[in-house]
């Protein structure tokens, strides 16, 4: 058999192959929303050691900042916008996750388990 064939044999069995961590992991969708200074939900779960993809959607006709500093994500969404993270996977624990603009009032919570 001719060179090539094993070359490219070997390229594809290194780019299909390998352990399944070593493969991209496809990350969890969560949804939350603001409006009236309240995150609904005010507490989202997700497994430990997953990526996420969270959708942030804001209900009111002003401006807010969402901000987490222990996901390290920040970003002001328009009024009546809407912003997605994605977010590494984390490890157990419980993140916060606040409006800047509000951050008395509009509070939430990301527990990884």
């Amino acid at each position: 058999m001719a060179k090539s064939f094993w070359i490219t044999l070997a390229v594809a069995a290194v780019l299909g192959a390998g352990p399944p961590a070593a493969r991209a992991q496809q990350p969890l969708e969560l949804s939350v929303s603001v409006q009236n200074n309240k995150f609904s939900p005010a507490e989202l779960e997700a497994p430990a050691n997953t990526p996420i993809r969270l959708k942030v959607k804001n209900l009111d006709p002003k401006p807010m900042e969402f901000e987490s500093k222990s996901l390290r994500v920040e970003k002001i969404i328009t009024g009546n916008g809407e912003a997605t993270f994605n977010i590494r996977a984390q490890k157990p624990g419980r993140y916060e996750f606040f409006d800047e603009f509000h951050e008395d009032t509009t509070r939430g919570t990301l527990v990884v388990k």
